[in-house]
């Protein structure tokens, strides 16, 4: 059975960013939203004595309510699922790159079996499990940067997801942008049916009928 595909929520502006300069951009972690997680990666930073951390969080999951609407931007919200195999070979001999799922632990565990330094990239606590995160972690010892790109193939993205709640017509006009962006034109694109799928009332009309 293969890996997930790993999965980048976004906004509609960031992801024309990164197919048309085929660049995935590390951020500086102090912006996140968790400020649990924020303070961890600082910790981090400064166990190892870094100048810099960077990353780049991936879902590994299949699509959620919870990622479209915490991830993305509402109607402007995308998806870009890239193939795992390929994304992480995108890092393959990076120095200072690590990689990898995180780990969630309950508190009550935490104290009794504690994780080391190195893993405090990736741990987070348990009620976040549902998120299923894999990241991209980047350790700079020398520059002060608040964020860094890496070249990606666009052969790793498998598929993008426009959101839910983008209007039809929209999203039409959207899949045309897309698609004239070079190297893009046999992605496969399709709009989320998550808040309304026609399969599913077809199935609740012959329950009902």
């Amino acid at each position: 059975m293969s890996e997930p595909s790993l999965r980048r929520y976004t906004s509609l502006v960031a992801a024309i960013q990164i197919l048309r300069q085929r660049k995935l951009t590390l951020l500086n972690p102090e912006l996140w939203d968790d400020r649990n997680d924020v303070y961890t990666m600082r910790k981090y930073q400064e166990a190892v004595q870094a100048r810099s951390i960077l990353a780049l969080c991936f879902a590994q999951q299949f699509e959620t309510y919870h990622h479209w609407r915490v991830f993305s931007q509402g109607m402007d919200g995308v998806c870009l699922e890239f193939d795992r195999e390929r994304l992480i070979q995108a890092f393959a001999g990076i120095p200072h790159v690590r990689h990898g799922s995180v780990e969630y632990y309950e508190l009550r565990k935490l104290g009794k079996a504690p994780p080391t330094v190195n893993d405090l990239p990736f741990i987070k606590r348990f009620p976040y499990q549902d998120e299923k995160e894999f990241r991209i972690v980047y350790v700079d010892n020398e520059h002060l940067l608040s964020f860094k790109e890496f070249d990606v193939d666009l052969a790793a993205i498998a598929r993008i997801n426009l959101s839910p709640w983008m209007p039809k017509p929209l999203s039409d006009s959207v899949k045309a942008t897309i698609r004239s962006i070079p190297g893009c034109k046999s992605i496969k694109l399709n709009r989320s049916t998550l808040v309304e799928n026609e399969q599913w009332k077809g199935y609740v009309d012959g329950i009902a009928s």
